[in-house]
């Protein structure tokens, strides 16, 4: 689709919640937030500790498949990294902000250029140019799948260069230029800084690991973003693919899909995308009991990634035929959002 006109505001369409419901969700826990954030160290721990252990005997088929599942759990980092930049995980900000920067240098992420993005689609979801974070239409293949599904070099060669680059003081392309103006030079020092930070401290672990005969630990954690994507592929591009832009309508525009609990874990509980854009406030481990509460007023979600992308992939090839089709979920009732937002209720 061509850029639309610029936006001020959008008067979005949210599912009515009571407000003492919605004032329940919206509370952060420390220990929910632990159990969360834990859980998932607690597995790439569990994960590296298997593969240095097969390295170490020479158990090179062994440490193939646990390398794999490795990075399989790795990848969802990602989906805690953007939580934390929400700030809504821990009540305390404190952990709020160590889990954040631990995740970001575990993942090699710039929370400094996501949350100036994501903030940006949060406001205007799907209404380019207001929103250059995702772009419809998205074009996945199954090549674009297999680039990513066991290894990723491409994904390797073009984070680095991009933190290289950031390093180096180069802000460049037509998104970064709108997100960190040179009217905010504290803003694009802070993200020069950190991917400064980035290049030195994955530097300096590769270097001194190796010089010290621990090559596990940059396979183990510089490296593990890009192995094993194969899972963070089918779900996070669920989310808007294949639907509508310009409309203000989370219910068109984003995808919920019903998961195993243990993915859901994984993917920390995104697969209720509606309900996060929704309401962003809401934590993450919140959202299922928020999906309870609207889910008579949202399209059926689809269960498994099966039947998800058994959903998708005729979408996809409409869209290859004919890039404007775009597809309308099925709502509940007419749609009321093209004649304003309705509030939460009372």
């Amino acid at each position: 689709m061509e850029d639309g006109p610029k936006l001020r505001k959008i008067n979005w369409y949210r599912s009515p919640v009571k407000r003492e419901l919605l004032a329940a969700l919206n509370q952060r826990s420390d220990g929910k937030g632990l159990l969360q954030a834990l859980g998932h160290l607690g597995l790439l721990l569990l994960t590296g500790a298997g593969a240095w252990y097969a390295s170490v005997q020479g158990l090179w088929l062994l440490f193939a498949a646990v390398l794999f599942l490795h990075g399989t759990f790795y990848a969802f980092l990602l989906n805690g990294f953007h939580e934390l930049c929400h700030s809504s995980v821990f009540k305390s900000k404190w952990l709020n902000s160590f889990f954040l920067y631990l995740f970001s240098f575990l993942g090699g992420y710039n929370p400094v250029f996501f949350w100036a993005s994501h903030q940006e689609h949060h406001k205007y979801t799907l209404h380019p140019p207001d929103d250059l974070e995702v772009v419809l239409p998205v074009e996945l293949t199954l090549e674009s799948f297999l680039k990513v599904a066991v290894v990723n070099p491409w994904g390797f060669f073009q984070r680095w260069k991009g933190v290289i680059r950031l390093s180096s003081g180069r802000i460049e392309g037509k998104w970064d230029e709108i997100l960190f103006p040179e009217s905010k030079p504290e803003s694009r020092r802070r993200l020069i800084n950190w991917a400064r930070v980035l290049l030195v401290g994955h530097g300096l672990l590769t270097g001194v690991s190796l010089s010290l005969g621990l090559w596990q630990l940059p396979v183990l954690i510089t490296l593990a973003p890009f192995y094993g994507g194969w899972l963070l592929y089918l779900c996070n591009n669920t989310q808007h693919v294949g639907l509508q832009d310009y409309v203000p309508d989370f219910r068109l525009c984003t995808r919920t899909i019903r998961l195993h609990p243990f993915v859901q874990f994984l993917y920390w509980h995104m697969n209720f995308h509606t309900e996060h854009h929704m309401y962003a406030a809401v934590p993450c481990y919140h959202l299922a009991e928020l999906h309870r509460a609207i889910a008579h007023d949202l399209p059926r979600p689809t269960v498994g990634l099966y039947e998800t992308w058994k959903q998708i992939i005729p979408i996809l090839q409409k869209q290859k035929a004919d890039p404007t089709y775009q597809f309308v979920p099925e709502l509940p009732s007419p749609s009321p959002a093209y004649a304003g937002s309705r509030p939460v209720t009372a």
